[in-house]
């Protein structure tokens, strides 16, 4: 802090105090700009902690918002006429008709429990019957698949013969495929740690060992490395993905009580919507590199200075709307009319997309849809975009939404020019989801080793769900055939496969 000066000091120049007066005011500027920061930081924070996750803009002028079910042939606003409607309404004086609660789903299995009058009911005539049915559950059960394969002797002591076992997921093992695929789905899609699941087994009368588990874990991830590898090698055949990157902790054996902080690259095929993880031990190009040195085609990323290197020939790089819009969102309390325009001329784009999407659109529809309603919206919004660079301080929110948005403007355009690409990353963010919600329960991986075979499971579990394949029946069924399919067709066994 600075002290007040005296400006009575008769030893001072008109120069001097002029000087001083001049260099507490730039330090007044510079402490006025640190609170802002710090004030706009703790707005950060405070939405991170208790804002809405959901990142859809309503303005506070129009809470019903611009229309988003524009007409397809113009983004005008439509003059909606207001009329005044009667009606006469009875009261009811009978009791209500309503049907009661929805029925169950007819797939579920049935227990049929006959509950018979206490009365006599010797000579009446049956006329009918009420029907009332509860939803039940009972807690999962453990059994035993018992193999009797009987011998047979061969005439004149030529040998013996029997029935060959099944092939195992884990040779010579006790868990079935079944048990195995409960295991992993509970703890990559459930989230629910090994220990846990023993815990419950334990109440199922069956003490599983914890480093048992881990072994039958780590002997499927080792099970399914070959479908992994097709899943890569067909994500990678494809000529339009999203990445994005999350961090994952990593225990780090060489110093006791630390962790190392790796990332799961992921990788999404929009078409088809398979999606790969790949773990790396840090954030740098090489990961990627690595991944892409063979791909073609377009590739949509955030900003992230690590997927520049990948806008060349062969890879043409463009960028996300959602986070250009995430940048103008978190500016609102900063200066409110510049974002507001910015998030309403963005709601516009995102409203082509929904009209796309209820026309159920193919990619040339939606290429001619966006040419005709999407660029001159991108046009004006580049122009306003450079007309109010200049208007705002390079550091504060406003201005460095306004500062991110216009470095990669081109890259954030080039979706209008293709109607198979995306607006925006947000199919590939959802593939992060689960990560996310796994670190608040296992806190971190073991090890490398343990993470790459997470990230394994991730993109096969990932897939079915974007697949909409429930994920223990295709997992258990992988487990059953896996061991003896031919190496050839393994991409049959991709989720949602289609020849």
């Amino acid at each position: 802090m600075f002290a007040p000066m005296n400006l009575s000091h008769e030893n001072l120049s008109p120069q001097t105090l002029l000087s001083i007066i001049e260099k507490q005011n730039f330090q007044l500027r510079e402490k006025d700009f640190q609170i802002t920061k710090l004030q706009q930081q703790l707005e950060k924070l405070l939405r991170a902690f208790y804002g809405s996750s959901s990142e859809r803009f309503i303005s506070k002028d129009n809470p019903q918002q611009t229309n988003l079910l524009l007409d397809v042939e113009t983004l005008a606003d439509v003059a909606v006429e207001k009329q005044t409607i009667t009606y006469e309404r009875r009261n009811k004086s009978s009791p209500s008709n309503h049907k009661g609660r929805l029925p169950l789903p007819d797939h579920l299995p049935r227990v049929e429990i006959i509950i018979q009058p206490q009365q006599d009911i010797t000579g009446l005539v049956k006329i009918g019957e009420d029907i009332t049915e509860q939803l039940e559950h009972e807690p999962g059960k453990l059994f035993v698949k018992k193999f009797i394969r009987p011998k047979y002797a061969k005439p004149r002591g030529e040998g013996v013969i029997m029935g060959e076992l099944p092939c195992f997921p884990i040779a010579k093992g006790i868990p079935g495929a079944g048990l195995l695929a409960l295991i992993v789905i509970q703890k990559y899609l459930d989230h629910l740690p090994l220990y846990r699941q023993i815990q419950q087994f334990k109440r199922l009368g069956v003490d599983i060992p914890s480093s048992t588990m881990s072994d039958w874990v780590a002997f499927c991830c080792d099970l399914m490395d070959p479908l992994y590898e097709t899943l890569k090698a067909k994500i990678l055949s494809s000529n339009y993905l999203q990445a994005d990157e999350t961090p994952i902790k990593v225990l780090d054996r060489n110093i006791k009580g630390k962790t190392h902080l790796g990332y799961y690259w992921v990788y999404r095929d929009p078409v088809s919507g398979l999606v790969l993880f790949d773990y790396r031990r840090g954030r740098g190009r090489d990961g990627p590199t690595e991944i892409l040195k063979t791909f073609e085609g377009s590739l949509q990323s955030d900003g992230w200075s690590a997927y520049e290197n990948f806008d060349k020939n062969k890879i043409t790089l463009f960028h996300c709307m959602a986070h250009a819009r995430r940048y103008f969102e978190q500016a609102i309390n900063n200066n409110r009319s510049l974002a507001e325009h910015a998030l309403k001329e963005m709601q516009k784009l995102y409203a082509v997309e929904r009209i796309a999407r209820q026309e159920n659109a193919d990619h040339q529809r939606r290429y001619e849809l966006r040419q005709k309603q999407s660029v001159p919206i991108l046009e004006e919004l580049h122009l306003w975009l450079k007309e109010n660079i200049t208007q705002v301080t390079p550091q504060s929110t406003i201005g460095k939404a306004i500062s991110y948005s216009l470095a990669r403007w081109e890259k954030l355009m080039i979706y209008a020019s293709d109607g198979k690409l995306e607006i925006d990353n947000n199919l590939v963010e959802n593939s992060i989801r689960p990560v996310a919600i796994g670190r608040k329960n296992y806190l971190f991986a073991g090890s490398h080793a343990a993470a790459q075979r997470a990230a394994m499971i991730y993109s096969l579990l990932g897939s079915c769900k974007a697949k909409n394949i429930e994920p223990f029946s295709w997992l258990k069924n992988i487990f059953d055939i896996l061991p003896e399919y031919q190496a050839s067709k393994l991409e049959e066994l991709l989720p949602g496969y289609t020849a």
